[in-house]
């Protein structure tokens, strides 16, 4: 089986479970899985985009060091007179 082959079986297959599994639909469900594997397979192949830092943030985190959790902002309450 070739790579091309698995792709559109993977993709029928995704697109069988997402309409709930009906039966009957097998042959529209091959064509709609082959019109994908046909288009992702000219579609150029583009590296992911790294995400930009902001500025004065270092560019790698730590992974020994956790994240940290800011506490969510309280609203002023006006004086009392």
């Amino acid at each position: 089986m070739s790579v091309e082959e698995k792709r559109v079986r993977e993709f029928a297959y995704q697109i069988w479970e997402s309409e709930g599994k009906p039966e009957g639909q097998e042959s529209r469900h091959w064509e709609m899985a082959r019109k994908l594997a046909e288009a992702e397979a000219l579609a150029p192949k583009v590296a992911p985009r790294k995400a930009k830092a902001k500025p004065g943030t270092p560019l790698e985190v730590s992974a020994s060091k956790p994240a940290a959790v800011k506490k969510p902002r309280t609203t002023k309450k006006p004086p009392v007179a």
